[in-house]
C-alpha cells in the first residue's frame, strides 16, 4: 500500500526536518571533535613530523635506489608558530567544524537521498545509489591523496626550502591548517570529475570522442583551475594538483566511453 502523495507544504516541512537533523548531526560531531583536541591535532599536524608515513616511505625508496647510501632528503626542521592571540582557538573551531562535517556526511547523504528517493522510479533509485556511493568514495580518495601525498610533499618541499642557511623556516599554524583544509576540500571536489562526466555521458551531453578531441584544451584549463584552487602560488604544488586532475580526466574518458552513449 503506497502512501498518499504529499503537497508542497508537506514536502517543505519534511525538508525543514531533514535540514534540522543535518545541523544537529554536524553539531554533535563537531563538538565531539572539539573535545578530542589532542587526537584531532595529532591527526592534522602529523604531516609536519619527520616520522610521518609518507616521509618514511620516501626515505625507504631513496635508500633502495641508492643501495643503502644517504638518501639526500633534507631533514624536516620546520617550526609552527602562532601569531595571534585568538588564532589557536579559532583554528581549533574551524578544524573541529571541518571534521564534524566529514564525520556527519554519511548521515547527511542518507537524509538527502531519503528525501528525494520517493520521487524516483526503482531503476532511477538504483542508479542514484550507485552515483552517490561512487561520489562519496571518490571524495574520500581525494581527501586521502591530499593528506598522504599532495600536502606532505608540498609542505616538505616548501618547508625545507632555504635561500640561505641563515634564514630559518617558521610557518604559522593558520597558514598550515588553511592550506591543508583548503587543499583537501578542493581535491575532494576535483575527484568528482569522473562521476560528473558519467552523469553527463548517460544523458548524452558528453562523448568520449569529444573529450579526446579537446584534450589539449582541457589540460590548459586544468592548469588554470589548479592555479585557482591551490592556496599556495608555487609551481611545485601546481603540478602536484594538476597531474591527478589530468589522470582523472583520462579516467573520465574511459568512464564516458563505457556508457555507450557516443554518437
Amino acid at each position: 500500500m503506497t502512501s498518499a502523495p504529499q503537497n508542497f507544504w508537506e514536502h517543505l516541512d519534511e525538508l525543514r526536518g531533514s535540514i534540522i537533523k543535518m545541523l544537529i548531526a554536524v553539531t554533535i560531531c563537531a563538538v565531539a571533535a572539539f573535545c578530542f583536541k589532542a587526537e584531532l591535532f595529532d591527526l592534522l599536524l602529523a604531516p609536519c613530523e619527520e616520522n610521518f608515513f609518507t616521509y618514511r616511505l620516501l626515505e625507504s625508496i631513496a635508500a633502495w635506489v641508492t643501495s643503502g647510501e644517504a638518501s639526500g632528503l633534507a631533514p624536516l626542521e620546520v617550526q609552527l608558530i602562532n601569531t595571534g592571540l585568538a588564532h589557536q582557538f579559532l583554528l581549533h573551531l574551524k578544524a573541529a567544524f571541518f571534521v564534524g562535517v566529514l564525520a556527519a556526511s554519511p548521515y547527511i547523504i542518507y537524509l538527502l537521498f531519503h528525501f528525494i528517493a520517493p520521487a524516483l522510479y526503482a531503476r532511477e533509485r538504483s542508479c542514484a545509489v550507485r552515483l552517490v556511493v561512487s561520489g562519496y568514495v571518490m571524495f574520500g580518495l581525494g581527501l586521502l591523496l591530499t593528506y598522504y601525498l599532495i600536502f606532505p610533499l608540498t609542505f616538505r618541499f616548501l618547508g625545507t626550502y632555504q635561500v640561505s642557511e641563515a634564514v630559518a623556516n617558521t610557518v604559522t599554524l593558520a597558514s598550515y591548517l588553511e592550506t591543508l583544509l583548503m587543499l583537501s576540500l578542493s581535491m575532494g571536489i576535483v575527484f568528482e570529475i569522473p562521476v560528473i562526466c558519467s552523469i553527463l555521458g548517460r544523458f548524452g551531453l558528453l562523448h568520449a570522442s569529444m573529450m579526446t578531441h579537446y584534450r589539449r584544451h582541457v589540460i590548459v584549463g586544468l592548469l588554470i583551475l589548479a592555479a585557482i584552487i591551490t592556496p599556495t602560488a608555487d609551481a611545485f604544488t601546481l603540478m602536484l594538483v594538476t597531474i591527478p586532475m589530468w589522470l582523472l580526466y583520462e579516467v573520465s574518458i574511459l568512464v564516458v566511453r563505457s556508457t555507450k552513449r557516443d554518437a
